[in-house]
């Protein structure tokens, strides 16, 4: 027996020394460790770059290049050549040729409009990871949080246990006690001593699912552990359904997703448009030449030319029959937009329905938080009357057992009635838009 009184010692003694975290720095610290973020904002910056006139096309092209040739004609065989003998020919041969795309549909424009909705999109997939991050944290928050809790509840149980348990050996010693009462509280010291060490292993897998999402090092998580100091019981505030649907139809970030790829799917028909415009270009350059020129069997044969070109040229380009195939791609572009419209009321109706369903659910279980927050003072004001009726002697051990238990029971409801309601409530933040206003800045 003294070997589970050391056990318990020891579980007890590792909660000295440790650091507070609240739900707050925990998204905080989750929010700065997390690699998909990190990933998704280098992203965003990638897209933030390409953002620029340079990309979509709009100034000219410039450049350079220098090609050296060399050529050895060996014309000691042809009888018929002006120029007999070994002709070796050598040159040097730079441009320098600009083209400049003038106007091709108004394509530059809406490429210009199509980078700047692809960084829209970039940063609304990077808050999309950092809205789910800050849920999934929360919620392994006070999961570990309802863990700890119920693992008080046993380590309260377990202490009464223990000296209603030492207190009968000692009467049992001197033979006031009767030994059914000793094996009742005996094997009720047992069961609860069962009880917490199992809630200790919930607990503590509970907080390291929190240090993995915190992106923390397990390795010390048990000796180097958090405090955590938010409470499952706090006040939460009525829900709105009109309000709220205002809400998730402006800050919802799926229905943004969606509003953005309507835009892209637009500026898509919007390019495939300019292909039915004729384009015009223009190309401009300089290619200086030099050459040498030598007979290798008659050294006084030798010649230097010099030739230098400009260039200047305009290109208008029109198609006059494809097949149709232009005109059929803005048409079928077109209906693509129609489905990305359609797409966008049907995600409006499905998250109106779900939203209406979590906010029922949610008055449901505010109203279960309630109702187990009144049973809980009636189970403990009856256990604490069945202690004291235990004690004059009007009532056996076994009924006292039944009232513990009935307490530990409506306890453990009560704390899983919090969390459901904390849940649902998540759920709804996050569709609204608020939880990730409550943590960032646009």
């Amino acid at each position: 027996m003294n070997k589970l009184i050391v056990i318990f010692a020891l579980t007890s003694a590792s909660s000295f020394g440790q650091k507070d975290l609240s739900a707050t720095d925990a998204v905080v610290i989750a929010l700065e460790n997390n690699y998909q973020i990190l990933i998704a904002e280098k992203q965003h910056e990638i897209n933030e770059m390409n953002n620029s006139w340079s990309e979509a096309g709009l100034f000219p092209t410039v450049d350079l290049s220098i090609a050296q040739s060399n050529n050895l004609q060996d014309n000691t065989q042809n009888p018929f050549t002006f120029t007999p003998g070994k002709i070796l020919s050598q040159g040097l041969n730079p441009s320098l040729s600009l083209n400049w795309n003038i106007f091709s549909g108004f394509a530059v424009k809406i490429s210009k409009q199509r980078l700047e909705q692809l960084e829209t999109q970039s940063a609304n997939n990077a808050m999309t990871i950092i809205e789910g991050t800050i849920q999934d944290v929360l919620k392994a928050y006070f999961t570990a949080q309802l863990q700890n809790e119920r693992l008080e509840l046993f380590n309260s149980v377990l202490t009464l246990s223990r000296d209603r348990y030492e207190y009968y050996l000692l009467k049992e010693k001197y033979s006031t006690a009767s030994s059914l009462e000793s094996l009742q509280f005996r094997n009720q010291y047992l069961t609860d001593s069962t009880n917490f060490l199992m809630q200790k292993i919930s607990s503590d897998n509970a907080m390291r699912n929190l240090l993995i999402l915190m992106n923390q090092d397990d390795s010390a998580s048990l000796e180097s552990n958090y405090t955590l100091i938010d409470k499952l019981a706090f006040d939460i505030q009525s829900i709105n359904f009109e309000d709220a649907q205002n809400e998730m139809l402006s800050e919802n970030t799926n229905l943004r997703a969606q509003y953005i790829g309507l835009e892209l799917q637009k500026t898509a028909t919007s390019l495939q448009r300019s292909f039915l415009y004729p384009t015009l270009s223009f190309q401009a350059g300089v290619q200086p030449n030099w050459s040498k020129i030598r007979n290798l069997d008659d050294p006084a044969f030798s010649a230097e030319p010099y030739t230098l070109s400009y260039y200047g040229n305009f290109n208008l380009r029109y198609t006059l029959f494809n097949n149709w195939k232009n005109k059929r791609a803005v048409e079928v572009s077109a209906i693509q937009e129609d489905i990305s419209e359609l797409n966008i009321e049907s995600m409006k109706k499905t998250l109106s329905s779900t939203l209406m369903n979590l906010i029922e659910l949610h008055e449901v279980r505010t109203q279960l938080v309630g109702i187990s927050t009144v049973n809980l003072n009636y189970a403990k004001q009856a256990f604490d009357l069945a202690e004291k009726r235990y004690d004059l002697g009007s009532m056996n051990s076994i009924d006292l057992a039944t009232f513990q238990n009935t307490y530990e029971n409506t306890m453990i409801q009560h704390y899983e009635n919090l969390f459901n309601r904390l849940d649902t409530y998540l759920e709804i933040y996050k569709m609204t838009g608020k939880l990730r206003l409550s943590y960032t800045k646009d």
